[in-house]
């Protein structure tokens, strides 16, 4: 899971304040709006910094966000969007003091637990990364949940956990059945377990919802083809993999296949 794609896209205009003229030569009316309150103030400052860290613009990002920490410190959005512009800068201890604070003040903030468990996967830190995620699927309105449950599933396969794993995949695929990610992981977890009739499904699903397949994806479709016997299937997606992603770790995997006779 990337972390920039929860806050790419998000734009502010600053508004001067509206100025009406009317009248003759002998009366002028001028009518001004108020002032933004404090916390408009501090809104528009930090979706500023959004727009700024979507341009990759970490020096505006950061003096909007200086701004806003002036307004109110103890807003942890704030805060959260500290973490990404460090995150996104390699100041990897400023980042998760800031993820930390952001929690910190609200414990309920799954986007910023989400992103502080994509800061920990990064990380090689995948129980901890686990621990985050488990909170952040347990928030039954947190909007990119499903996301969530795809992301706890990566985190279980690095642990060694196929089983919470593939539960995990399973919620996401209820929530979305269009999951590319999920379809795939289901898929390779299936064949792993010998059950080469729901491998089938998943990965005939998966090649559906695709536009391309990922390197990933056609080495399990040369392996699945193989345990199939499909001689034809396995070639054509030797051959795709070859011509479209020569310098992938997948192709370097399918020529010592190829090499030792697997």
């Amino acid at each position: 899971m990337s972390v920039t794609a929860q806050w790419r896209g998000l734009w502010w205009c600053w508004l001067l304040p509206a100025l009406w003229l009317t009248g003759c030569v002998t009366t002028t009316e001028r009518v001004f709006t108020d002032p933004p309150s404090p916390e408009r103030a501090l809104e528009r400052r930090v979706e500023l910094a959004r727009k700024y860290i979507g341009e990759g613009d970490w020096d505006n990002a950061k003096r909007n966000l200086k701004h806003a920490a002036e307004i109110n410190d103890r807003n942890a959005e704030v805060h959260e969007a500290f973490a990404l512009v460090y995150q996104s800068t390699g100041e990897k201890e400023l980042a998760e003091e800031s993820y930390r604070k952001a929690i910190r003040l609200d414990r309920d903030f799954s986007r910023a637990r989400n992103n502080y468990a994509a800061f920990l996967f990064a990380e090689g830190r995948y129980r901890e990364a686990e621990e985050q995620l488990e909170a952040v699927v347990a928030d039954s309105l947190y909007n990119a949940r499903p996301r969530a449950f795809v992301n706890l599933g990566l985190c279980r396969l690095q642990l060694d956990k196929p089983a919470k794993a593939e539960e995990a995949f399973t919620r996401a695929l209820a929530m979305d059945r269009t999951n590319s990610v999920a379809l795939l992981e289901l898929a390779i977890l299936r064949l792993a377990a010998a059950d080469i009739a729901n491998a089938t499904r998943y990965y005939n699903t998966y090649r559906l919802v695709v536009r391309q397949q990922s390197p990933r994806g056609l080495l399990f479709g040369i392996r699945l083809a193989r345990a199939q016997g499909d001689r034809n299937a396995e070639s054509s997606y030797a051959l795709v993999l070859s011509n479209l992603y020569p310098d992938s770790p997948e192709h370097r995997t399918l020529q010592r296949m190829l090499r030792d006779g697997q």
